[in-house]
């Protein structure tokens, strides 16, 4: 929409489309509010967005260019008697910083040996496959068969060894035992033999459709993903600038619900949970099925852990007495070991071992609501990336007749009276509006310097496989990673498979996230070249290779980088994401926001049925059941029944 085209008043101007802000957008829209929203990104959602590869090639580059400065305009001829001017700076000078991309994919697509099981290929005859994936199953067969004779006659040699060591002891029989064994001995050897022939003949036939290597041996091959091919089929990734998830139980999947603005979006499970310990990655019990099913815990750890997990759900006195110590005293203290108290510190509660026990057991109860809902999963994906669910409630604004403007923004605030009058908006219009909702970041000219802001490091990985392997290639795990394994902070790592619509299939999208001491490159890549296989690696064998990786620091929206002092009471400021894998703190901000705003209204209800609303003009659109009975009403008054037994029932 051109700028001469915008009404001159609203009642809520929204400058910055990021969680927070779209949600007070949906919210305000939904109950009536005229709200205009504005950004002056070409895209959506500001720090939540996602990016297609290319897309986020062009971001890097306009980020790592710098904002091109802005003019400063004179625009004190549209003020008016007693009215001061608040200008607005930039909100992409600082929040994100320390950008750094290193690309793995060679140049050119490579041949290398397929460790793992074979794709199928859209290009090639799904017979051929089938008929080739049959060979090796047999070829692999008949190995096995071969290891177990091979097996069988190394345990028969033995025999044969122990048996002429007791024939020393017996005298009488020892040269007749002796004879024996060597006659068994040399009978496994020609078995050895038949079987190492019969496997020599059969190897040309297994592997004819592969080509043969230099040591005689043919291995099944792939094609290993070059840089041209992620740029070539760059549109089938979506890479989020956050990392997050969603608890079934939460607070936005709660609103999503509430409000029907779940049906713009899907959704997917988190198919398991992961925890990184002594270099080796673990799968975390969390439901009563995973618990009786792992191997990794003994009887007595199982029936410990379930004991815990039922009693935690509830408060006790025993808890009470903990309410000044450390969550991670409290699980010594109740006799679990260290692989529970682990699990349970780290991967359940998701806390430090500083943690107090009342924030410890408040997440662990969290997490243990949250598994059921939607599958044996306390968390939730959204389709297509994180970026959707900003959208989504942009959309149901739009929907309920918000305006929407990129590429847009406000320059000044008009002030008079300690409020906020009007804003001058990038083309110099004057809009008058009753409050103003604004992203923390266009209000840097204002930021108090008593706190020191704190960053993110965030790592975005392209990987070739996953971190760990399973019967399924489809997996979205969720990792933690203890400080001090290979970081000084704990690092949340999310893995994404292709089926999310985040990623092109045969690639993995690996999110990294902790809190800043240094550069993200210098936070993260310790534990890259631990986890994944890359140049630096010293032990790359079975490990995810890493295609392509950007590392950078985001601005951490914990604490506020713009207090409440010195603006006007009609203002309201919004944080950015910040460091923690739910949504509670934006969710919970964007309700207090549109509570001082309208404060007797309800926050996000539900949306109308279509056939329910009525337009000006109009009368109520009768219901399915109303116009069947007039239907046949009108069919009985054509055929001259009697209608008033009907109309009464």
């Amino acid at each position: 929409m051109a700028a001469e085209d915008l009404p001159s008043e609203f009642d809520v101007v929204i400058l910055g489309t990021g969680l927070t802000e779209s949600v007070v957008a949906a919210a305000c829209s939904r109950v009536g509010q005229r709200v205009l929203h504005l950004d002056r990104r070409s895209y959506y959602a500001a720090n939540w967005a996602s990016f297609t590869f290319n897309a986020l090639l062009t971001w890097i580059q306009e980020q790592q260019e710098g904002p091109q400065p802005e003019q400063v305009q004179d625009w004190s001829s549209l003020l008016e008697e007693g009215e001061e001017l608040i200008h607005l700076s930039n909100p992409d000078l600082d929040s994100i910083t320390n950008i750094q991309v290193v690309s793995y994919a060679s140049e050119e697509e490579e041949e290398v040996p397929d460790t793992t099981k074979e794709e199928t290929s859209a290009d090639g005859p799904l017979e051929a496959e089938s008929a080739d994936s049959r060979e090796e199953e047999s070829a692999e067969a008949e190995e096995e068969s071969a290891e177990a004779e091979e097996e069988s006659a190394e345990k028969e040699a033995e025999s044969a060894e122990t048996e002429a060591e007791s024939a020393e002891k017996e005298a009488e029989s020892a040269e007749a035992e002796e004879e024996s064994a060597e006659k068994e001995a040399e009978s496994a050897e020609a078995e050895e033999k038949e079987q190492a022939t019969k496997l020599k003949g059969e190897e040309p036939e297994e592997d004819q459709s592969h080509p043969v290597s230099a040591s005689g041996q043919s291995e099944p091959t792939r094609k290993k993903i070059s840089y041209a091919q992620l740029v070539k089929e760059g549109r089938r990734f979506n890479i989020d600038l956050v990392s997050k998830l969603l608890f079934s139980r939460g607070s936005l999947v709660d609103l999503l619900i509430r409000s029907n603005v779940s049906r713009y979006t899907e959704f997917k499970n988190v198919t398991r949970i992961l925890t990184y310990r002594h270099g080796n990655l673990e799968q975390v019990p969390c439901s009563r099925a995973d618990v009786f099913a792992s191997r990794q815990l003994s009887v007595v750890e199982k029936r410990k852990l379930m004991r815990f997990l039922t009693s935690c759900m509830e408060e006790t006195e025993t808890e009470q007495a903990y309410s000044s110590h450390p969550y991670s005293k409290f699980l010594q203290d109740q006799q679990l070991g260290d692989n529970l108290q682990h699990f349970l510190l780290h991967s359940i509660a998701m806390v430090t071992e500083d943690t107090p026990t009342e924030a410890g057991l408040a997440a662990t109860r969290h997490f243990l609501r949250s598994l059921g809902r939607y599958g044996n999963s306390p968390f939730l994906f959204p389709v297509y990336g994180l970026g959707e669910i900003p959208q989504c409630f942009c959309r149901m604004s739009a929907v309920f007749g918000g305006i929407y403007c990129l590429r847009h923004s406000v320059s000044c605030l008009i002030v008079d009276d300690n409020r906020c009058k009007a804003v001058i908006d990038s083309r110099g219009q004057r809009i008058s509006c009753s409050h103003f909702v604004v992203e923390d970041g266009y209000l840097g000219s204002m930021r108090t310097v008593t706190t020191a802001t704190r960053l993110l490091s965030r790592a975005v990985l392209i990987t070739d496989s996953s971190v760990l392997s399973s019967d399924s290639e489809q997996q979205v795990s969720m990792v933690t990673i203890p400080p001090g394994e290979a970081c000084q902070s704990a690092v949340k790592m999310v893995e994404l498979c292709s089926s999310t619509m985040t990623c092109m299939p045969g690639t993995y999208l690996v999110h990294l996230t902790c809190q800043s001491v240094s550069s993200a490159f210098d936070d993260l890549s310790q534990l890259v070249t631990r986890m994944f296989h890359t140049p630096e690696s010293q032990e790359p064998a079975g490990r995810p290779a890493v295609l392509w990786s950007l590392y950078f620091n985001m601005v951490d929206g914990t604490v506020p980088r713009v207090e409440g002092q010195g603006l006007p009471s009609n203002v309201h400021v919004c944080s950015g994401p910040e460091g923690s894998l739910d949504h509670e703190q934006n969710i919970k901000q964007a309700e207090l926001i549109f509570q001082k705003i309208v404060p007797d209204e309800e926050f996000c209800p539900p949306a109308p049925n279509p056939e329910d609303i009525i337009y000006d003009g109009e009368g109520p659109t009768p219901s399915a059941e109303e116009q069947d009975s007039v239907k046949e009403a009108g069919l009985q008054e054509e055929s001259g029944e009697d209608l008033s037994p009907q109309l009464e029932q």
